[in-house]
């Protein structure tokens, strides 16, 4: 059984007249690589800092490290976050900048300075001037920043946000050594699901301050792969059939409806096979969609 490190439950936050989260819940796991999905403006930012404290929610309750309340209040010092860039100095060197905010949060093991570098692979841009880096460059510095507690969550925010190919390779590869090395648990947002599904394993969806869904990628690949969608009046007879003509890649879905996943499968002959047998035969077609097609999906479900 894997350990929740957190978890939100009905988390709500209203200004005003405005609801920007609405009754959010989220789950998340030691260990994770976490991608919050949504458009701008979708509440990402929102909920995140819900969960650092940097906002008060109107409603709901956060549970951290298993701990609620004060203790969970607590508890933040734990995590460590990059929602609003801080302040680099251009005029100052990675270290020196890296050393400025070891003061300010009272961190005396300068040596955790260099580790932070080299984590984020950029040792060898120790001693270059803020200014003179690149954007992916400065997102890495901006994750060193985050990880110089020693926390065992990071949260960044839209991390990835106009970077090249190179840049966003090289940052994928920063986000797997936190995991692997560090053991540290990542919440990623983003408003680009492809970019997230190359290195995160679990998503949550967001729109208009509401949660859509939270899937593995084992569960968004399934939602996503082409199949055979059959829909009748008996799935457990219908498996049967299926079987007995060979087909064992199906997954029973509630609701009267399986999806059929063998690539091998025909849907004239599924068909013919089920009235035959005297099922009744709902709907049968094939689906499939890609994750930009998919995001799309529930994002107009909300809209509509």
């Amino acid at each position: 059984m894997r350990d929740i490190v957190l978890q939100t439950r009905q988390l709500t936050k209203r200004y005003k007249n405005f609801t920007a989260v609405e009754g959010a819940d989220m789950t998340v796991y030691k260990g994770d690589i976490y991608g919050l999905i949504g458009r701008n403006g979708a509440g990402k930012t929102t909920m995140m800092k819900l969960v650092t404290g940097l906002t008060e929610a109107s409603e709901g309750k956060v549970t951290l490290f298993g701990k609620t309340g004060a203790a969970a209040e607590r508890e933040k010092r734990r995590i460590g976050c990059l929602i609003e860039n801080p302040a680099f100095f251009g005029n100052m060197t990675a270290y020196q900048n890296l050393r400025y905010y070891c003061l300010l949060k009272g961190i005396t093991d300068l040596g955790r300075i260099d580790d932070a570098l080299e984590l984020v692979q950029l040792s060898d841009a120790r001693d270059k001037k803020f200014r003179k880096f690149s954007l992916g460059m400065k997102q890495r510095l901006g994750i060193a920043f985050a990880v110089l507690d020693d926390p065992d969550i990071v949260i960044l925010d839209e991390p990835i946000n106009g970077l090249d190919p190179i840049g966003i390779s090289a940052l994928r590869d920063t986000f797997r050594r936190l995991a692997r090395e560090r053991g540290i648990t990542l919440i990623i947002s983003s408003h680009i699901l492809s970019e997230l599904y190359a290195v995160a394993n679990r998503f949550l969806f967001i729109e208009q301050g509401k949660v859509l869904k939270e899937v593995t990628k084992q569960e968004l690949d399934l939602e996503c792969s082409r199949c055979i969608v059959v829909r009748t009046d008996d799935t457990k007879k219908t498996a049967t059939l299926l079987e007995g003509i060979g087909i064992k890649d199906y997954k029973v879905i509630d609701g009267g409806e399986l999806r059929v996943y063998d690539e091998g499968a025909r849907p004239e002959v599924i068909a013919r096979t089920l009235v035959q047998n005297d099922v009744s035969l709902v709907g049968l077609y094939e689906s499939g969609v890609s994750l930009e097609d998919y995001f799309k999906q529930l994002v107009g479900e909300v809209s509509r």
